[in-house]
């Protein structure tokens, strides 16, 4: 399987919301990333509902979209109904996560579970033939543009080999500080899917900066 680019909506221009989606639709990006922040598990709230549902009305590609939310649970139907297609958990905002994960499948929904910067990929021993992708934080949670923790290499590896001995099919993704340095160490580690949000919508020519991790 070829590796998957999905641009960060957060990075976007929130005042041409319709335009950067289009923009998104008409490149060779396969997904649309979307993160959903609360304030309380990370400082710092995006948007919910109202803006997705736009979002949802102009995509033409799937949403894969990322929860940096407490209890997530109370949402997962609401987010099927928004036309998402990959929901993903915070391993560290769940209580029982083979419940969460049980809950988001029933709602015809891919599971993802994601992990913070010091979260140990271990905790995942137990989970990891039931879920569809993890995200890995490359960054701290909660706001754009930070600087990619270089141990993240190193966590992919470990990921990519448990998912082996599992014989799981998640697929890896890194979420932050995705760039034309990154990203190219990131898929050679074992990454499957890379968030890029304010390198993408930064830049010059977004279309042709996603053209260009694509082709990586």
């Amino acid at each position: 399987m070829s590796h998957i680019i999905a641009p960060s909506i957060l990075a976007s221009d929130f005042g041409n919301l319709q335009s950067e989606v289009e923009m998104v639709n008409q490149s060779q990006a396969q997904w649309f990333h979307i993160d959903i922040m609360d304030g309380v598990f990370v400082p710092n709230i995006s948007f919910g509902f109202p803006v997705l549902k736009q979002i949802q009305k102009h995509s033409t590609k799937p949403l894969d979209v990322h929860l940096m939310i407490v209890n997530p649970d109370q949402f997962i139907k609401k987010f099927a109904e928004h036309g998402t297609e990959i929901l993903t958990v915070h391993i560290e905002a769940c209580d029982h996560l083979h419940r969460t994960i049980q809950a988001i499948h029933a709602e015809g929904m891919k599971a993802g579970v994601a992990l913070n910067p010091h979260t140990s990929i271990t905790l995942l021993e137990d989970i990891i033939q039931d879920i569809d992708l993890v995200c890995l934080m490359s960054v701290n949670p909660g706001f754009g543009g930070q600087k990619f923790i270089e141990n993240t290499y190193n966590k992919v590896k470990k990921l990519k080999k448990l998912i082996v001995e599992k014989n799981s099919k998640a697929l890896i993704e890194i979420d932050g500080g995705v760039n034309a340095e990154t990203a190219p160490k990131l898929l050679e580690a074992g990454a499957d899917v890379l968030v890029a949000g304010s390198y993408v919508f930064g830049a010059n020519d977004p279309k042709a900066t996603i053209e260009g991790l694509v082709g990586l």
